[in-house]
């Protein structure tokens, strides 16, 4: 069963089990999985989904971090909420040394193919290939601060 099926069974369920707040989330997410797929004219796999499930989670804390620097624990509870109901459908993300040991690998075979040390003006290379092998599995910001730390060194 693919991702968007699944998030459409939870709907159905949350239907059925009157959990508004869960619902609305979820409808959320599948209006915004449905305007990628008009927007681009292609039919999303569970790698397409989970990066949308990202984006949403980002903007949710973004959100939370506004509300509470603006005093609004009402508004920033509803975002967590739906924070969590998106984390839902994330796969089982790294940990910091598997992420670290990823970049680490990524970095040494980017250095073997340009014949030369890889260093901090190569961040954006590094990081289009860490995106590549990563994609949904990690943190982006995680690996992001990895990838600075690794280039530094």
């Amino acid at each position: 069963m693919s991702l968007k099926d699944q998030i459409t069974d939870d709907m159905k369920a949350a239907m059925r089990a009157k959990d508004s707040e869960r619902l609305g989330t979820i409808r959320l997410l599948l209006a915004a999985a449905k305007q990628k797929e008009v927007d681009e004219r292609v039919v999303l796999d569970d790698i397409a989904m989970v990066a949308i499930v990202d984006k949403l989670i980002k903007q949710r804390k973004d959100s939370i971090a506004a509300f509470t620097q603006a005093s609004r624990l009402d508004l920033a509870d509803k975002e967590a909420a739906e924070v969590r109901v998106l984390e839902a459908y994330l796969p089982q993300r790294l940990s910091a040394e598997e992420v670290n040991t990823e970049v680490q690998a990524i970095v040494t075979g980017l250095g073997a193919e340009l014949g030369r040390a890889v260093g901090p003006g190569d961040m954006g290379k590094v990081m289009a290939a860490v995106k590549t092998r990563l994609a949904g599995k990690a943190d982006m910001g995680q690996v992001s601060a990895a990838v600075k730390a690794a280039l530094a060194d």
